[in-house]
């Protein structure tokens, strides 16, 4: 694949005028996206990445031959193998501190149940629902709300667990990690990062963190129905055991009836069932993130982010800054804009540009089939509104 590595040029933060006088440069992705329809101006990853080609290439010949009567098995663990491995590597991690899942809320559901009653779970203010509702739930549990910039100074004696994504949903804002972390540890609290919105194209380390869960189906460029969850050593007991079903067990095919009598000894004890099909595509997207490399896709990314956000704001608009506090004129591949008019995402919608609105924003999200000349064309379409 004919993939450029090097990252589009951001412009000058003190020139917002620069941002469609930079440069042009081509996407990250080459020509591994092909499938996507001429004029059609993908801006919408925080919402569903596109599948590479070869991605949806691999899953129409899986149904093709699951439709003919030839399932095919060992293909269908060879892909669940490989797209956990790359998971595992992608953050940094090793292979047997990873566990699949479906969802995001179902995994969170396994900490969820696990809490004692009256555990204080520390969550940011509009986070994802997914992340926050199985606490929620939980009527025993405390939950306790704080601003996302405040969130590291609200960790407390007696907080049980910090439940945080690494970037938000609605706006794209940057969670401070580090702080998040050190404070937990200074408390005794255990820490959950949810990376839906990160991994793929934010670098991260799982290990940092006791658990980190992350649905696929975003910036990991693959379909609804796969997701994952690492584990620190030590942390296991605080996911359920519960939920474990065959396929957690240590021979899945060989102990699948009954009760599981031995359980895997890594994280895949805390497997469920894989949706084969889904890993299939899933491991062909993995492969090529890990060619395109995350460093170079973090480059990409954030600096088509910039480049927007300083052509909107010379627009008259003011995005969120990407940090809680302000200072974030770079750093996150969302931007969020509020207060667009209404008629802007239909103006948008009808020049082929996908973006999304979210809690009263309109969001743009760039990723690795993205370009500088997409970034343009959407500034072009506000700016003659």
């Amino acid at each position: 694949m004919d993939s450029l590595l090097s990252a589009p040029d951001a412009p000058d933060a003190h020139d917002p005028q620069s941002a469609q006088g930079a440069q042009s440069a081509p996407s990250l992705g080459g020509d591994a996206f092909s499938a996507i329809a001429p004029g059609t101006t993908y801006l919408n990853t925080a919402s569903v990445g596109l599948p590479p080609t070869r991605t949806a290439e691999a899953l129409r010949l899986a149904i093709d031959d699951w439709a003919a009567g030839r399932p095919s098995f060992p293909r269908y663990e060879a892909a669940v193998g490989a797209a956990r491995a790359s998971f595992a590597r992608l953050l940094a991690t090793s292979v047997e501190r990873v566990a699949i899942g479906s969802t995001v809320s179902g995994i969170v559901g396994k900490i969820a149940v696990q809490l004692p009653p009256g555990s204080e779970v520390l969550v940011a203010d509009g986070d994802f629902s997914s992340l926050v509702n199985p606490f929620a739930a939980r009527k025993d549990l405390a939950l306790r709300i704080a601003p996302l910039a405040e969130l590291a100074g609200a960790v407390r004696p007696g907080t049980a667990l910090v439940a945080v994504s690494a970037a938000q949903s609605a706006d794209g804002r940057l969670a401070d990690l580090p702080a998040i972390r050190a404070a937990a540890a200074a408390h005794g609290a255990r820490t959950l990062i949810d990376a839906s919105q990160a991994a793929g194209w934010l670098p991260l380390c799982a290990d940092d963190f006791d658990y980190l869960v992350c649905g696929a189906f975003k910036w990991l460029l693959g379909p609804h129905g796969v997701s994952f969850l690492t584990v620190r050593p030590g942390a296991e007991d605080g996911l359920s055991p519960a939920f474990a079903g065959w396929y957690a067990g240590e021979d899945p095919w060989g102990e699948c009836y009954g009760p599981i009598t031995d359980l895997a000894a890594s994280a895949r004890q805390f497997d469920t069932s894989p949706a084969f099909l889904d890993f299939v595509a899933t491991a062909e997207s993995l492969a090529l993130i890990e060619e395109l490399g995350v460093d170079a896709i973090h480059a990409h990314d954030v600096a088509l982010a910039a480049r927007f956000r300083a052509g909107v704001s010379a627009l008259g608009h003011t995005p969120i800054p990407a940090r809680p506090g302000g200072g974030g004129a770079d750093g996150s591949a969302i931007v969020a804009v509020p207060a667009l008019p209404g008629v802007a995402a239909d103006r948008l919608a009808g020049a082929g540009i996908q973006v999304s609105a979210r809690a009263g924003n309109l969001r743009f999200s760039f990723h690795v089939y993205n370009s500088s000349a997409d970034v343009d064309r959407a500034l072009d379409v506000l700016g003659g509104m």
